[in-house]
């Protein structure tokens, strides 16, 4: 299946898709290369548009696009993507047999990169400042996509879906904040603009 069925199949129809999914037994590095890192794209253009060329807000201040900035910005953004997908992954794969489910990292990583899809498609609006708040909203999408893709999936049990994306969703939390804080240590992202 090529990249853009895919992304209408999983945002359109989620159910059926996750069956297809499930049954093409893809490698992580297939998934990742093929499909996420293209759509990671979205996001991190978009932010390099926004922040580098066109400008943005801060406490109500226009400030001018700095191209250093909306580079680090844009390369932070693609980084947390494409590693943002895989510490989901191994989360969902470390979990998986606690809630009696199949313990398979490169089905784990396509439950991940594929529940990303609405993010990716929802990162168009860092291109304005104003807008970038929507792009979150896609984030609750995903959330379905998740939650929806866990039994296929991961073959879990019924009864432990519900449990399974809870701790899930909770562990991600966690990891999402420190690995924040790493990315912007390690692109000097709280440091102002150069």
């Amino acid at each position: 299946m090529n990249l853009i069925e895919r992304v209408i199949n999983i945002v359109s129809a989620p159910k059926k898709e996750w069956v297809a999914i499930e049954a093409e037994n893809s490698p992580h590095a297939k998934v990742a290369t093929g499909y996420l890192m293209w759509l990671a794209l979205i996001p991190a253009a978009a932010i390099f548009i926004g922040w580098g060329l066109i400008g943005y807000k801060v406490a109500g201040i226009n400030v001018p696009g700095s191209f250093g900035f909306g580079l680090r910005q844009a390369i932070a953004q693609f980084v947390s993507m494409i590693g943002g997908a895989y510490l989901t992954a191994f989360v969902f794969d470390l979990l998986a047999p606690n809630f009696g489910s199949r313990k398979n990292f490169d089905k784990a990583f396509s439950l991940a990169a594929y529940c990303y899809t609405p993010v990716c498609l929802g990162g168009i609006f860092h291109i304005y400042w104003s807008l970038s708040s929507l792009a979150g909203l896609f984030g609750l999408y995903a959330l379905y996509l998740l939650y929806i893709g866990i039994k296929p999936m991961m073959n879990t049990p019924d009864d432990k879906v519900t449990s399974y994306f809870v701790v899930s969703l909770l562990v991600m939390v966690g990891v999402a904040v420190v690995f924040s804080f790493v990315l912007a240590s390690i692109f000097g992202l709280g440091r102002g603009i150069f």
